[in-house]
């Protein structure tokens, strides 16, 4: 049994070895300045992409699914200070039917995505 023992480990230990170290936990905000938002992807009914003037993008994952978000693809916000945060409450936008605003659902924290690999030029060598 000792043998078998010994056996196992030394053929388990190549593997163990070879496992990546876990990710590093995601940055994370609680507040976005508005002057640096360039434009917003609602990717689904929870989930809105920020991608900010820098180039770097910051997902909100809103606490609950927001009842036609991922239909309309529009909100609106509306904050007293130079900052959209996780307290704040967005408002779906109807689509067609100006004047009327949907449900209004409260943002999550916002995650940094990291940065999408760039694609190499035609013919570029390297």
């Amino acid at each position: 049994m000792r043998a078998l023992t010994l056996s196992l480990l030394l053929v388990a230990a190549p593997a163990l070895a070879q496992t990546e170290p876990p990710a590093a936990p995601p940055e994370t905000r609680n507040c976005l300045q508005l002057m640096q938002i360039r434009s917003n992807t609602v990717v689904d009914g929870q989930t809105i992409d920020f991608r900010l003037r820098d180039g770097s993008v910051w997902r909100n994952r809103l606490p609950r699914a927001c009842p036609t978000l991922g239909f309309n693809q529009a909100f609106s916000y509306s904050t007293s200070i130079p900052q959209l945060c996780n307290v704040d409450i967005i408002r779906v936008i109807v689509q067609g039917n100006p004047g009327i605003i949907g449900a209004s659902c409260g943002l999550g924290k916002f995650e940094r995505l990291p940065p999408r690999p760039t694609k190499a030029k035609a013919g570029a060598k390297g």
